[in-house]
């Protein structure tokens, strides 16, 4: 069974997809940006930006009955690696000791042109 997950006030999908899929005991959450309820961007720096992702996949996680310290796997993408260092402070502030498997890739462009996009695995 899949249920799609779509939080009331939740960060608004950019694209024809669902924000997160919850199937077989696993919560699939798509990419998010730093992008507010009401489909304002955040911009500034990028520990900003980080720091509304993270929130925005806390939402979706909490709408789908789990939360960050169940995430088995993350993947970032970030537009400048030159921003690893700031991105990693905020992330620890997040995942703390229940730190995830994860990807970090640079790409030369992400939706909305922002600097951050993140995409996680959970467990249910």
């Amino acid at each position: 069974m899949k249920e799609l997950i779509v939080p009331a006030g939740g960060p608004p999908p950019v694209g024809p997809y669902s924000p997160a899929v919850k199937a077989g005991g696993w919560v699939f959450v798509s990419g998010q940006i730093p992008i507010l309820g009401n489909g304002d961007l955040v911009s500034g720096p990028i520990k900003d930006q980080v720091r509304q992702v993270l929130e925005n996949l806390s939402t979706l996680l909490a709408a789908a009955g789990t939360s960050l310290d169940k995430v088995v796997k993350a993947s970032v993408f970030l537009r400048d690696l030159g921003d690893f260092e700031e991105m990693n402070e905020i992330y620890d502030e997040y995942f703390g000791a229940s730190k995830p498997a994860r990807s970090t890739v640079q790409v030369s462009r992400l939706p909305k042109d922002v600097d951050v996009e993140i995409d996680v695995i959970a467990l249910a």
